[in-house]
């Protein structure tokens, strides 16, 4: 009987993984040097304001020099072949400037909406970077939590796993039954309950992509209520029969991780699709944007 599959992960179903409480503290120290970050910001530009300065001024460059850099940072990762370790400083640093160049825009804009066409064009695309980027780092910071990645796979190689899985677990459910029926002996009753479970409920799981929605919200309830049906089953069988069950546990645990990698690994490309084009149309409208008001603080308009 073949039996290939891989013990899954301790805590694959019911927990965090290892080494998240430590990042967690991490987050959560670059969250409060945010707010201090942008808090300072904020006093900057209200004691320039008082000093009968137009504060717009000040704001503008900063949320421009940030943007700016925001840019060389996108184009150097790009260009550089970065070791893991300075990519990931390199991604820290442009998200940290995102979400304090969250504040410089506030204050830019003065806590209010736009008035004319350009400005709510503006206004929009600074809103899609803005929430596209929240979702990218929500996103990594979900992964990281959950460590439900498997990282050994890549996103090309995820239907080949998937038939591999498939072909595992058929085999282990079905070929002692065709060599039982080759010589006209009659299945075990263990044996027919098996395969009645993998005809029901396993066989259309494995066939493909299986709990999207599931997966998008991180809910564990469709794997853990098979995962229960093959625990019930298992209280009334044979010690043979059980040990066959555990391996057909460790496939489907195996299996659903591969569908949550591949919905996670397509959401962290389809979302790049949003945050990086946008991100370069803000630039253009930015430009333009400082072109106009210097134009028109210099009597051109």
């Amino acid at each position: 009987m073949k039996s290939p599959a891989r013990r899954a992960p301790d805590g694959w179903i019911s927990g965090l993984g290892v080494g998240s409480t430590g990042y967690l503290i991490g987050q959560a120290a670059q969250v409060l040097l945010i707010v201090a970050v942008s808090a300072g910001l904020f006093w900057l530009v209200w004691i320039y304001g008082n000093g009968l300065r137009d504060p717009r001024y000040l704001d503008g460059w900063l949320l421009a020099g940030g943007m700016s850099l925001q840019l060389y940072l996108h184009i150097a990762r790009k260009r550089a072949r970065l070791s893991p370790r300075s990519d990931m400083r390199w991604r820290k640093i442009h998200i940290f400037l995102g979400y304090v160049l969250i504040a410089a825009f506030i204050l830019h804009s003065d806590f209010s909406l736009p008035d004319t066409g350009f400005e709510w064009a503006l206004w929009a695309a600074f809103f899609l970077v803005a929430v596209s980027g929240i979702f990218g780092t929500y996103l990594a910071w979900s992964l990281q939590i959950k460590r439900r990645i498997d990282e050994s796979v890549s996103y090309d190689r995820i239907p080949i796993r998937r038939a591999e899985l498939a072909r595992d677990v058929h085999a282990v459910v079905v070929e002692p039954n065709l060599a039982a029926a080759a010589i006209a002996l009659p299945a075990p009753p263990y044996e027919a309950w098996i395969v009645d479970l993998y005809t029901d409920r396993l066989r259309g799981f494995f066939q493909g992509q299986r709990n999207v929605t599931a997966h998008l919200i991180g809910s564990q309830r469709p794997l853990k209520q098979l995962t229960d049906e093959i625990d019930n089953l298992s209280r009334y069988v044979d010690q043979q029969s059980q040990d066959k069950l555990s391996v057909i546990k460790n496939l489907v645990i195996e299996k659903d991780r591969l569908d949550f990698t591949q919905v996670y690994l397509w959401m962290t490309r389809a979302w790049l699709f949003v945050h990086v084009p946008v991100t370069y149309g803000l630039i253009v409208l930015a430009v333009l944007h400082v072109l106009i008001v210097y134009a028109y603080s210099s009597g051109f308009w």
